[in-house]
């Protein structure tokens, strides 16, 4: 593989180094896939949409976050946006590398040796210099500007900016210098933000600092503001593959249903059932998948805990409300008092998915996963299996998920075609027992996780 010598830099994609007169130059990894995309493209102007394929391809991000590595890079080469030297910005379309020195070299030549390592010509005997006067406190300004009040998009990148520079000057000695001044909770809760984008930052705690409630405030609402967009999509597809998937299952069900021997039900219950299961799939899809998104907005260093929790609540407040809302409806409408369930089958089913979906896209960093392929594939599959091993639990425990309760609203109402009686003697059971509970929901939760999933994971054109 080549490595490219431009400037005082070079480029090594094979060793992935960045070195500046033989030293090392820190990027984070995407950083340095983007400036390594850059150079191969340098004759061209490459796209936004053809780098976030390229950089993020296992990632859905904002906007936000290119114009963020984009500025990294140019700070790393002590580039200037408005003369640029090495990267151009080309209106409404993307990035262009333009040195026009590149020199592609062999990597298994020897490399330049740092300056310092280099012999230095003697130095002749010189006066001795004036005492210079203290250097200013580096740290003094970048505070001051991370700790105003943003009134523009300008206002936010610089102050994004000066977190970056606070890491590069050191993390501890920054957070013991912000103390408690005012707005230090939005300040600390930046610093934690653009940790992930700060090669060498420290650690910047928050439930042990000042004002923690504060801080995670601030925090969350940064990163949500960021992800707002793209977490408002993510929901939508979540609610249509969980649609997709009920609607699926229940139009089986009731094909199922309408040829078993036993069974006085037309053919006319496969198109009810496939109502029922979409809504009932619409509804649990949009309230665990807006619990998954807003929890991978906002959490990055407890990912999987945040998942689970967030899966769980988004899951538990949709059953909650299909719970009440059914109850009352049946009472109201045909006069059927049934203890149906929801919310804690909501929270079950909902963490199931938060963990499967955090196990299967453990791979995915700085974004919302978007794998594809057979990783698409592969994490639809742990998913449906993990929502299948909870539906599964709740069968076997007596809870009745969307097949039980069309079972249980069944026979309270005279003259219903979907008994699932039918369904129970095909496993051998004399009515619709705990053996095919237990087969309908496991299928149910595979058919619903394997939705969400695909839902979820869905690229944006």
């Amino acid at each position: 593989m080549a490595r490219y010598h431009f400037s005082e830099f070079v480029l090594s994609p094979r060793r992935r180094v960045l070195t500046r007169d033989g030293r090392e130059q820190p990027l984070i990894p995407r950083y340095f896939d983007l400036l390594v995309f850059l150079v191969e493209h340098r004759h061209e102007a490459v796209h936004r949409r053809d780098i976030f394929d390229r950089v993020w391809s296992d990632v859905v991000v904002s906007d936000s976050a290119l114009s963020q590595a984009i500025r990294t890079i140019r700070r790393t080469l002590g580039d200037d946006s408005r003369e640029p030297r090495f990267i151009r910005t080309v209106s409404r379309h993307g990035y262009r590398f333009v040195y026009d020195g590149v020199v592609e070299e062999d990597d298994e030549q020897a490399w330049p040796a740092a300056e310092s390592a280099r012999p230095q010509e003697p130095a002749l005997q010189a006066p001795p210099a004036p005492v210079a006067a203290p250097a200013p406190d580096p740290f003094e300004p970048l505070l001051d500007r991370l700790t105003r009040v943003p009134t523009t998009a300008a206002d936010d990148e610089d102050q994004r900016e000066a977190a970056e520079l606070l890491h590069g000057l050191g993390t501890a000695d920054a957070l013991a210098r912000l103390g408690t001044r005012p707005r230090h909770a939005f300040a600390r809760a930046l610093l934690r933000d653009a940790r992930w984008d700060a090669p060498r930052a420290g650690e910047v705690p928050v439930l042990a600092a000042p004002a923690p409630a504060a801080t995670a405030w601030h925090l969350t609402a940064l990163r949500l503001r960021r992800a707002a967009r793209i977490a408002a999509a993510r929901w939508a597809g979540a609610a249509l593959g969980g649609g997709a998937a009920g609607a699926l299952g229940g139009a089986f069900g009731g094909v199922l249903l309408a040829a078993a021997p036993t069974s006085s039900a037309s053919a006319a219950v496969a198109p009810v059932l496939a109502v029922v299961g979409a809504a009932c799939g619409a509804a649990g899809g949009a309230g665990v998948g807006a619990g998954l998104s807003v929890a991978e907005a906002t959490f990055r260093s407890r990912r999987t805990i945040g998942l689970v929790a967030g899966g769980a609540v988004g899951g538990g407040l949709v059953g909650v409300v299909a719970q009440w809302l059914s109850r009352w409806t049946l009472a109201a409408l045909v006069g059927v008092h049934l203890e149906v369930g929801g919310g804690l089958e909501g929270l079950a089913i909902g963490a199931a998915a938060g963990l499967g979906y955090a196990v299967a896209t453990a791979f995915a960093e700085g974004g919302l996963a978007a794998p594809r392929g057979w990783r698409r594939v592969a994490t639809a599959a742990v998913v449906g299996l993990g929502c299948a091993a909870a539906t599964l639990a709740l069968a076997l425990s007596g809870r009745a998920l969307v097949g039980g309760t069309v079972h249980l609203i069944a026979e309270a109402s005279q003259g219903s075609q979907v008994v699932l009686t039918p369904l129970g003697r095909l496993v051998g059971e004399p009515d619709f027992g705990p053996v095919s509970a237990a087969i309908l929901g496991t299928g149910e939760g595979l058919l619903f996780g394997a939705g969400l999933a695909f839902g979820l994971t869905r690229r944006p054109k």
